[in-house]
């Protein structure tokens, strides 16, 4: 009885080890997959705006943001509204690769997304300059922020 005892508490000590393997192998892809579609995002500095745009000859918002993530393995939906209602779940706390959503008013669904780079950076495909980076304390869209969400 002892015998079986030892036996089984071994084998729930090596479940246990590999289970936990499993999720740091989770949580190195999750990291992965955002610090590529940040990556991907940086290397399209400067492709200009184009309405309704998904590749790097020209972006909108919510193309350049489905792109970026793409590239990096993991699909989205097409606009800033699709995005905010059906990917991911929303944060409170960014971290670079989150997706930060933003509205003429706080009462609208988001027209607007851009992807948070860290250090108080997020990087867009503004209509104005193409795809930049900019302060997530800009004065203009500051206001204008809805929320973020993780994917």
């Amino acid at each position: 009885m002892l015998k079986k005892i030892i036996v089984a508490i071994a084998i729930l000590v090596s479940l246990s080890s590999l289970f936990a393997n499993m999720g740091d192998r989770a949580e190195a892809a999750t990291y992965n997959y955002h610090s590529t579609a940040v990556a991907i995002a940086k290397a399209n500095l400067g492709v200009p705006y184009q309405y309704g745009g998904t590749s790097p000859y020209g972006f909108d918002c919510s193309g350049f943001v489905k792109y970026s993530y793409a590239r990096a393995g993991r699909t989205l939906n097409r606009t800033a509204a699709q995005m905010f209602y059906t990917n991911g779940y929303h944060v409170y706390s960014l971290q670079p690769g989150d997706l930060m959503f933003f509205a003429p008013t706080k009462a609208n669904s988001p027209t607007h997304v851009a992807m948070y780079i860290g250090s108080g950076k997020m990087i867009m495909a503004s209509s104005s300059r193409g795809v930049m980076i900019t302060s997530t304390s800009n004065v203009y869209w500051k206001p204008r922020y809805v929320g973020a969400k993780r994917v």
